[in-house]
């Protein structure tokens, strides 16, 4: 199988058509077979559910080449669960967790020649999603629904990969307690969309929230979660007690390896903003499937703060670069991680 004649080394993270999509149509209560379609578009009545009260629900994951030319996914059963909790929380139907697995694999094998070289530092990003396709005019979930998935090579979700980036604290809130920041339904980042922007304008690249109810803890980025190292080595990662935080499943991965692994000791709880300010962290990233790890070197907003992780300023410090390093090469078959974690879609020739 031959790739395809792009220079895989400098795609931006951004969409390209590729030769397959995934599409399957729930109807009168049930999920019907569904398959594989050249047609990436989609047409849907004016009064689908989708377009009046935003039942959409979606994932993302990734698909690499690894040295000996296989094709592997990470951790798409996370992606399945993850996505089935996303779907009841909006009242939707959940989509099966084992047929959204194999289709996983059958959209990523039939677009083989998209899934980048290796060592070139790009991906096949797999983006699974859900939309209420049937009409409804009052408020109440659809009773129709569509199941896809589009798949497009894509380089760092960050320029430049490992590069430090500087975010700031924005005057918006991203979720509320106990309410849907815990699921990845597009409605959570259409409310990031404007301090998004707002953040850009003043130079940042992203957004680190802090908890709706008190504005003191911190939450997650728009796209990403946080995770942060302190003066005695431990990795911290934030927690939340209204459910607001995305379970991020590299976040969830990087605690496995950090702590049966690495060995490090890992700590999960509640941060106050304030710790923060107060110097007790040498190192910050952020952590996703698109970005792995983005190391954090400046958080500021004036009149308010400006911190300097110090051992993050020149890319990630030296118990984050360990982490992306190890979860990079598990991602890639360069490294053996635990039993389930790496599946194989295709392998080598």
């Amino acid at each position: 199988m031959e790739k395809k004649d792009l220079d895989w080394g400098s795609l931006p993270f951004g969409y390209m058509p590729t030769d397959y999509s995934y599409v399957c149509n729930y109807k009168d209560g049930a999920w019907e077979e569904g398959g594989l379609t050249t047609d990436h578009s989609m047409t849907l009545s004016e009064c689908a559910g989708i377009f009046h009260y935003c039942q959409e629900v979606f994932e993302g994951l990734k698909a690499y080449t690894t040295k000996d030319g296989s094709i592997v996914c990470f951790r798409p059963d996370m992606n399945a669960t993850r996505m089935a909790d996303s779907a009841k929380r909006l009242c939707m139907p959940a989509f099966p967790e084992d047929k959204f697995v194999e289709a996983v694999k059958e959209v990523v094998k039939a677009n083989a020649a998209w899934v980048p070289p290796y060592g070139s530092g790009a991906a096949l990003y797999i983006r699974p999603f859900m939309v209420a396709t049937g009409i409804v005019i009052g408020v109440k979930p659809a009773d129709e629904y569509q199941f896809r998935i589009l798949v497009t090579p894509v380089g760092p979700y960050f320029k430049g990969g490992d590069t430090s980036i500087e975010v700031t604290i924005p005057d918006y809130d991203r979720a509320a307690p106990h309410g849907t920041g815990n699921i990845k339904a597009g409605l959570n980042y259409a409310m990031s969309l404007y301090p998004y922007e707002k953040a850009h304008e003043a130079g940042y690249s992203e957004n680190m929230y802090l908890d709706s109810a008190t504005r003191t803890y911190v939450e997650e980025t728009g796209g990403a979660n946080v995770i942060l190292v302190d003066r005695e080595g431990n990795l911290v990662v934030p927690r939340s007690a209204t459910d607001s935080i995305l379970p991020s499943i590299t976040r969830r991965s990087l605690v496995t390896l950090a702590s049966d692994v690495l060995g490090l000791n890992v700590i999960e709880r509640p941060v106050k903003f304030q710790e923060i300010i107060d110097g007790n962290f040498v190192e910050c990233g952020l952590c996703g499937t698109a970005a792995v790890i983005s190391p954090v070197s400046r958080v500021a907003k004036e009149g308010f703060c400006d911190v300097t992780f110090e051992q993050s300023t020149d890319g990630c410090g030296p118990v984050l670069k360990k982490l992306r390093e190890t979860l990079s090469g598990i991602q890639s078959c360069d490294i053996e991680g635990p039993e389930g974690w790496v599946v194989e879609i295709l392998p080598a020739e």
